[in-house]
């Protein structure tokens, strides 16, 4: 992100000459390209961090911080993407037989470490970024516990792990590892430390929607060759950030919008309900 902002004209002036008007004219600039307002915003917040810094810890006293006197676009990121499925089209396969947006997508990625990935964010509701983060050393597969020490809000967590988030670590352990073990209760040896992925958080997405793409061609493909009408929405506009939505969608049905708020990370309820988006049919079925 600061590499953007060197690309801009203001790059070149010196901070005490910067105006409201100069950070708004960038603004603009930035939203008429067609950036997101949230984008923008994340822009913004990062030059306002510099401007307070410089006057807090680098002797600036008397510089003003110009950001905080512009108008702040309003994000529209509020997303209620859900993981669909569609009846199966390729030839073989079982009649009527359901097949998820994720299944199709694990199966066209072509790699070893995208599908263990989604299925822990689908798991955990683990972040991109906390998922790249992963160490060995800080894996509890005994208490089926994740330690992590830095998180999105800056406050450390301890994330319960399902069995199929388990049987995913195991699987991932190097061949040493597993063989040291017993097979029906799999531990992560003390020696073992390091990094799960080797993976950056963006590299991550990208390989997210290069399968994504993959999987999308393929549907169609089956579609053309059965006769069947394409659904327009199926493997579309699907994001990795999605798979915290469904997550935190599917745990919701399990757990109490407190417990939620611990295994999320949310800070509090008000910005989990950003992301708790329950089927409405389901919730009727509990109401007499």
């Amino acid at each position: 992100m600061i590499g953007l902002w060197r690309q801009t004209p203001l790059s070149k002036r010196a901070m005490a000459t910067i105006r409201s008007g100069d950070i708004a004219q960038q603004r603009d600039t930035w939203l008429s390209a067609g950036l997101a307002p949230a984008t923008v915003l994340r822009r913004l917040a990062r030059l306002s961090h510099l401007f307070n810094t410089a006057r807090k810890e680098w002797g600036m006293e008397s510089l003003s911080n110009p950001v905080e006197l512009v108008r702040k676009p309003a994000p529209n990121n509020a997303r209620t993407r859900r993981v669909v499925a569609l009846p199966s089209a390729a030839k073989g396969r079982s009649k009527g037989r359901m097949e998820d947006e994720l299944a199709r997508i694990v199966t066209a990625s072509g790699s070893r470490v995208l599908p263990a990935i989604i299925t822990l964010a689908v798991e955990t509701a683990m972040r991109r970024g906390e998922i790249a983060a992963l160490h060995w050393e800080n894996i509890d597969l005994g208490r089926r516990v994740v330690h992590l020490p830095e998180t999105k809000n800056g406050n450390a967590r301890d994330v319960a792990l399902s069995t199929v988030a388990v049987d995913v670590l195991a699987g991932l352990l190097p061949a040493s590892a597993r063989t040291a073990g017993r097979s029906d209760s799999p531990t992560v040896p003390p020696t073992l430390r390091g990094p799960v992925f080797a993976m950056h958080p963006d590299g991550i997405t990208q390989a997210f929607e290069r399968a994504l793409q993959r999987a999308r061609a393929v549907y169609l493909e089956e579609c053309a060759e059965h006769d069947r009408t394409p659904d327009p929405a199926f493997l579309r506009d699907l994001r990795f950030h999605d798979l915290s939505h469904e997550a935190t969608s599917r745990l919701a049905s399990r757990f109490q919008l407190h417990e939620l708020v611990k295994i999320t990370g949310h800070r509090d309820t008000r910005m989990l309900l950003r992301y708790y988006h329950p089927d409405a049919a389901v919730l009727a079925k509990r109401l007499r």
